[in-house]
């Protein structure tokens, strides 16, 4: 691979080609969330026209998608370590596309679930590929930054599918909704096709072919450091209650305040949080000059309990208006941990290990955010939980418990940082 310690060496060419590759990366990243998400920004309407309850409407946005991008994730990311990150990027994209387009035309649960899982499949391709693509292109000194624009791309993307898939939907309906906006990513796997290209790579690394047991090694040999337990501890947890939030903002609108209205506005948000992530990958390069490498997990701290009394009041609230503007606002604070999470990871990592370290990351956020949270908020407003108010105080008491816990296991990882990361 690329040494990424030389990059500033290199000629001013390949810095711009490097950024310009960054930013076709980041759209696509733009499109996967838009496709991925515009499930929940529909969801409520799919729940009424299918006649489904909130729990197959948790399983639908989460598991149906999560169980298996989490697993093809690990074969992505092995598949990343040894041949072409830029194709296995475009056909994971084409792909996902078309599933997106067809899921316009479901007339039962069980479609819409094989077409999510199909764009699990596929968006699984996507950032372990692109994770190894940025270690290669940027010097570690500029990670957090660089991951952050990349993870940033996440929230334009939900932004997006609240902003158009909602007014889609208000105006014609879910079906239009779906296939409006995989169309849209389609046309940019021909801007990746011709503003791609796969970097000079370590012919000792290329077309080695996947080994199942070369993937278990990696992962055993990641999992063994306490610092990457409790990082994958917490970052997940955080994405679980991000997740959850995410799959059932619709729904709190219609249930505490019967307005639906409102789905499509959320999206402001979404892009503000976009900008908290970048914000935050920026000041946590600066922490870590300053005051030591441990400190890139302070912002999981900052995201993990500063949301939380804005939470308390947006979703317990009887005020719309109160209710909309908390719980957009903690949503920005929530999740702007994004590009800090993935960066972290790759200090762990050797450099044979960069697209396995990133595909581990993404194999337990996506079972346990996307995988667990919906799902459990679904049964909590379900079985639990009653009237107007079941789903809010549902995704709640998710959110409290995994602010807490997070908490304490970034204050565990930090003890081992040092000494766990690779030189």
């Amino acid at each position: 691979m690329s040494n990424p310690s030389t990059l500033h060496s290199r000629p001013k060419y390949l810095k711009i080609r490097s950024y310009l590759a960054l930013i076709i990366l980041s759209l696509i990243y733009v499109s996967s969330f838009v496709d991925r998400q515009i499930i929940a920004v529909v969801g409520e309407s799919i729940r009424i026209d299918l006649g489904l309850n909130f729990t197959a409407l948790g399983w639908l946005y989460g598991p149906a998608f999560s169980w298996v991008y989490a697993v093809m994730g690990l074969i992505m990311g092995s598949l990343a370590d040894r041949y072409s990150r830029v194709r296995i990027i475009l056909i994971g994209a084409a792909t996902w596309s078309v599933a997106t387009v067809a899921s316009g035309w479901a007339s039962s649960l069980g479609f819409l679930i094989a077409m999510r899982m199909a764009l699990g499949l596929s968006q699984a391709a996507l950032s372990p590929a692109v994770y190894s693509l940025l270690a290669d292109w940027f010097s570690p000194a500029k990670r957090a930054t660089v991951f952050s624009v990349y993870a940033s791309a996440i929230f334009i993307g939900v932004g997006l599918s609240f902003l158009i898939g909602g007014s889609v939907a208000q105006h014609y309906d879910w079906r239009v909704s779906l296939q409006v906006v995989g169309l849209g990513s389609l046309l940019l796997v021909g801007l990746g096709f011709f503003g791609l290209k796969e970097p000079t790579r370590n012919p000792d690394q290329q077309f080695m072919g996947l080994h199942a047991r070369q993937v278990i090694r990696d992962v055993k040999d990641l999992l063994a450091k306490p610092a990457v337990r409790y990082h994958l501890l917490g970052f997940s947890l955080l994405a679980m209650s991000g997740y959850t939030l995410l799959a059932f903002v619709g729904s709190i609108f219609r249930m505490a305040y019967d307005r639906s209205d409102l789905v499509p506005s959320y999206g402001w948000f979404l892009f503000g949080t976009a900008i908290a992530v970048n914000l935050a990958g920026w000041m946590t390069d600066r922490w870590a000059e300053r005051y030591g490498d441990r400190n890139r997990l302070v912002w999981g701290w900052v995201s993990g309990l500063g949301a939380l009394p804005l939470l308390a009041i947006g979703l317990h609230t009887p005020s719309v208006e109160w209710g909309f503007w908390a719980i957009g606002i903690a949503n920005i604070i929530a999740s702007s941990y994004n590009g800090v999470a993935a960066a972290t990871i790759q200090f762990f990592a050797q450099d044979h290990q960069r697209g396995i370290a990133g595909a581990l990351y993404l194999f337990v956020v996506s079972i346990v955010g996307f995988g667990a949270g919906p799902p459990l908020a679904g049964w909590l407003s379900d079985q639990v939980f009653e009237g107007p108010m079941a789903v809010s105080s549902a995704v709640w008491w998710i959110y409290l418990g995994c602010g807490v816990v997070s908490t304490l296991a970034f204050y565990k990882a930090r003890e081992y940082y040092t000494t766990d990361t690779v030189s």
